[in-house]
């Protein structure tokens, strides 16, 4: 306690003692004393009069809160202005309590107790956030370096794939239209069978690979988003599927599409992914008929591209966004089961949702969603 009246120092004492406190006491008049007894005695709260004639409480409140900032700091004297209260409080005095009032000194020096135990707290708290931050940080970095090293080696791989893979497959095609243009006539009619289907087997060996490198290089492609119109990428894709619709009967609903923000480039990809298996499950109908729509529901755009074609078991539907995952005979529909699977990789880096209805012979529905922002939201209320 910074206090120059010995009686006073004692009439405290006694007074935290009444109020159930067991402590240590100290009592200091000046600068040096003051300064000495904080390294020595390091004490829980310090207790300050006012005005002193060498040292006054405020000397020693700024000390304080150099060299001890964490201890409560108490000004308990015979009489305190207004301005001179505001004043300690600002400078970062914990309570003031004056002598003729001691009765209140207890709780004063509770409750500061109590502050300064939440705020040490709070300090050991933000210290351990910050260093699990630094802990997580540190983590990412690694991560990242990972993930980093790991793409890597993907590229190196989806070289390895398109170069070392398609080597052997354009000599078996080559060698087939070697042996069909200088051999025909030495061949039989069986022979010249086999060599189809050997063909027809590279063939889909091909569109294989090209199909797993294009669903590589969609987790890996580059995400660019901005205000995408729909119905344009409709168009576009159907337009690049003319040779898909050449002598058949189609009927096209392309009902109103709203502008999303996405990737153009990606999202075409479900746009021609979901219209061409349209059109391939359509190919038995007389009249193919084919819808593309959209909705609003609970801030998403919803999607969907509707057929009339040959339809599959609602209870398999879980199964048809799997890579190599098919419901059809490849006999039936060709495929190689992964042009679904990167549709819910688009829609997924999107934040959205991919799903299907359907029912054997009576066409299929397949649904996507596309968060609405913010900005596209305010600009329907208006």
């Amino acid at each position: 306690m910074v206090e120059d009246e010995p009686r006073d120092a004692t009439i405290v004492e006694h007074t935290l003692k009444e109020g159930g406190f067991d402590f240590s006491f100290k009592r200091v008049d000046t600068e040096d004393c003051f300064l000495r007894e904080l390294e020595r005695f390091r004490p829980t709260v310090i207790l300050s009069d006012h005005g002193l004639p060498a040292f006054d409480g405020f000397s020693a409140l700024s000390l304080a809160k150099k060299k001890a900032p964490d201890v409560p700091f108490i000004f308990v004297t015979g009489s305190l202005g207004e301005e001179v209260t505001i004043k300690a409080l600002k400078n970062g005095a914990a309570d003031f309590v004056l002598k003729h009032r001691l009765a209140g000194l207890p709780g004063a020096v509770h409750r500061a107790l109590q502050q300064a135990e939440f705020q040490s707290q709070r300090k050991q708290d933000e210290q351990e956030i910050r260093r699990l931050n630094q802990d997580l940080e540190k983590r990412v970095v690694e991560r990242t370096a990972e993930l980093e090293a790991a793409n890597k080696e993907l590229e190196a791989f989806s070289y390895s794939v398109s170069h070392d893979l398609r080597a052997p497959l354009r000599h078996i095609e080559g060698f087939i239209e070697i042996l069909l243009s200088t051999k025909a006539e030495a061949l039989d009619d069986e022979a010249r069978r086999h060599l189809q289907t050997i063909s027809q087997s590279s063939k889909h060996m091909g569109r294989l690979i090209d199909d797993l490198l294009q669903f590589s290089r969609t987790a890996r492609a580059e995400f660019k988003k901005t205000t995408v119109s729909l119905s344009d990428l409709v168009e576009s894709a159907i337009r690049d599927l003319h040779q898909d619709t050449k002598g058949r009967d189609v009927e096209w609903v392309l009902n109103e599409l709203p502008e999303v923000e996405a990737d153009p480039a990606l999202l075409r990809q479900v746009f021609a992914n979901l219209i061409s298996n349209a059109l391939k499950y359509t190919r038995t109908r007389k009249v193919a008929h084919i819808e593309i729509g959209a909705r609003q529901e609970d801030g998403e755009d919803i999607i969907f591209v509707r057929d009339n074609g040959v339809g599959f078991d609602s209870r398999y539907a879980h199964k048809l966004f799997g890579v190599f995952q098919r419901l059809h005979r490849a006999a039936e529909f060709e495929g190689t089961g992964i042009g679904l699977a990167n549709v819910r990789r688009i829609i997924s880096r999107h934040g959205g949702r991919v799903w299907a209805e359907g029912h054997p012979n009576k066409g299929a529905t397949f649904y996507f969603s596309l968060p609405r922002t913010t900005a596209r939201k305010a600009g329907v209320r208006k």
